[in-house]
């Protein structure tokens, strides 16, 4: 099953469940409450902290929630702030997801340095809520901006070519590969269907 934030990242193949971590957790929690899909895959749009281009397509299992605090020693958490699917962590490109955008080119430089390449608002979420019901999960992003001065502005500039191309690559069976190792058939993906 694809899912997405909705609003501005709305698929016909997603189905939308919430615009940063709050509400992407609590309505994925109650979604899965009452549907048990096979597999999630979690589509949408990233910032990168310099490591991948405009419009990479970047897929991974493995999300962190660092805020920017961190870096300057004024900030801590007592929570785990990283969550995979994945058994290899050490080959995953690392989703950093806060409800904050990173507008800072230093802090992005910083996140690099920690391991992250990319910034979406919702991942750890996902991944967070699919642990929690043991439900397979992926998600797939295109990088739409730096994280810099410019992240926003860029961000609407790219946007609506870059859901195209996730679009684009999606329907090309190129998603559902990543949701497991080594699919067998695409019985394996049962809500795997476009209109």
């Amino acid at each position: 099953m694809f899912i997405c934030a909705g609003e501005s990242e709305t698929f016909d193949f997603a189905k939308p469940m919430g615009i940063g971590m709050i509400d992407m957790a609590v309505n994925l929690t109650r979604y899965l409450e009452k549907e048990k899909p096979d597999f999630l895959m979690f589509v949408g749009s990233a910032g990168s902290y310099g490591k991948h281009n405009i419009f990479d397509i970047v897929q991974t299992k493995t999300a962190t929630n660092i805020e920017n605090g961190f870096f300057n020693a004024k900030a801590y958490t007592p929570i785990d702030n990283m969550v995979s699917a994945s058994e290899d962590v050490s080959r995953e490109t690392i989703v950093n997801s806060s409800n904050y955008i990173t507008t800072d080119r230093s802090l992005s430089k910083q996140y690099l340095e920690k391991g992250m390449s990319l910034e979406n608002m919702e991942f750890f979420a996902v991944l967070k809520v699919a642990k929690l019901f043991n439900i397979p999960v992926a998600g797939l992003f295109i990088v739409t901006n730096y994280c810099n001065a410019n992240a926003h502005k860029d961000f609407l500039d790219n946007h609506k070519e870059a859901m195209a191309r996730l679009t684009a690559y999606v329907r090309k069976d190129n998603a559902p590969a990543v949701v497991q190792d080594t699919p067998k058939n695409d019985d394996e993906f049962p809500d795997y269907q476009f209109p």
